[in-house]
């Protein structure tokens, strides 16, 4: 299986409800390395997974709704609980139908799993991976 990766971040703010999140009920701002992993079976014809500056650049346009947003205000979000763990769901959706609408580029038909990985913090992360 090959793979390549694309890195980029977003800075949010949100809250969550319930005593499982305690002081994290309130208001409170994240920060969020995101990778988005694409993975094929076999290389294109140019001998790629897929156009890493596409990749990039549909990475960065699924992100950019969300960044510097409280996500408690946009409507896509309404009555959601927006954890790290749903956010990374989110971002994966996007992704995989930038992949099968050929926004990745020549290509992108190919790729057969997506991983979106969220880190919270240098000790702590989530992600989602499914087939696209």
């Amino acid at each position: 299986m090959y793979a390549i990766e694309v890195r980029d971040h977003i800075m949010i703010a949100h809250s969550f409800k319930g005593e499982l999140f305690g002081p994290a009920q309130k208001l409170h701002g994240a920060t969020f390395v995101v990778d988005v992993a694409f993975f094929r079976e076999s290389l294109t014809a140019d001998g790629v997974v897929v156009d890493i500056g596409r990749a990039h650049d549909a990475l960065k346009a699924t992100l950019a709704p969300l960044n510097y947003n409280n996500l408690d205000t946009l409507p896509q979000f309404a009555g959601q609980q927006t954890t790290t763990e749903f956010l990374s769901k989110h971002i994966f959706d996007a992704m995989a139908e930038a992949a099968r609408k050929g926004a990745l580029g020549p290509g992108g038909e190919g790729i057969t799993r997506i991983r979106v990985t969220l880190h919270e913090s240098h000790v702590a992360r989530a992600w989602f991976e499914g087939p696209v």
